[in-house]
């Protein structure tokens, strides 16, 4: 799970696998797989990030390499 921030300042975790697509319009704006949109405070690049970090910790790119 990645921590992300809702421009209400309330922050949670969503799962990075059920991420489909991210746009910036003109807020980070995270497509989901089930349809839904969520626009989070970070940046684009902040997300890719933690989506890296998240896979380096759960093994996620041993299957890649």
């Amino acid at each position: 799970m990645i921590q992300v921030t809702r421009l209400d300042g309330k922050e949670y975790y969503l799962n990075p696998h059920q991420i489909e697509s991210i746009e910036l319009r003109p807020d980070t704006t995270l497509l989901m797989l089930s349809g839904k949109y969520v626009v989070v405070k970070e940046p684009i690049v902040d997300i890719i990030d933690r989506i890296v970090e998240y896979r380096r910790r759960i093994g996620g790119f041993k299957n890649e390499e």
